[in-house]
Parts: structure tokens; C-alpha cells; sequence
């Protein structure tokens, strides 16, 4: 067995993280109703996955840090854009007097 290097097994652990998250939220998305709330929480994961998948290939040496960071950002400009998809993203309810 080849030994990782530190960078290596950081990558990794940040990559099972983000898989659990979505592991986790996977059984409540497929509750929602079909329709455009399903769709973001869907593409949210999607986006999650994708970052995952990013830090194994940062582990593997296939990127650099560098790049890493840049689908790091690019993921987060993403994520922001879905939540801004949502009519109540930016609502606030509160009770009238």
C-alpha cells in the first residue's frame, strides 16, 4: 500500500464529507414533490458531487490546489444561484400586529 501524503488524505476526508451530506439530504430530495423545488434541491446535490469528485481528483494529483480552488468558487457561485432560484430564498414571514 502507497502511503498518502497529507494533502492527499485531507482531500479525501473533505471529498467523504461532502459524500455523506449528500447521502443524508439524497432520501428527503426524492420526498419532495416533482416540480421546481425537487429540481434545485436535485441540482444543489449535483453540485456537491461534483466538488467531491473534484477534491478526489486533487487527491489523485490529477489537479492542482489552484484548480481545485477555482471549482471551489465556481461550485459556490453555482449553489448561490440555485438558492436564488427560489421564490422564498429571500422572503422573510413575519407576523402583522
Amino acid at each position: 500500500m502507497i502511503k498518502q501524503s497529507r494533502r492527499a488524505r485531507r482531500a479525501l476526508a473533505s471529498a467523504r464529507v461532502l459524500d455523506q451530506v449528500v447521502e443524508n439530504q439524497l432520501p428527503l430530495v426524492a420526498r419532495l414533490p416533482e416540480g421546481r423545488s425537487r429540481t434545485r434541491a436535485a441540482d444543489f446535490l449535483a453540485e456537491l458531487v461534483l466538488l467531491s469528485q473534484a477534491y478526489r481528483h486533487h487527491a489523485e494529483g490529477w489537479i492542482t490546489r489552484r484548480e481545485l480552488e477555482r471549482r471551489g468558487h465556481a461550485t459556490m457561485r453555482k449553489l448561490t444561484d440555485i438558492r436564488q432560484r427560489s421564490p422564498l430564498s429571500h422572503t422573510q414571514f413575519t407576523e402583522q400586529d
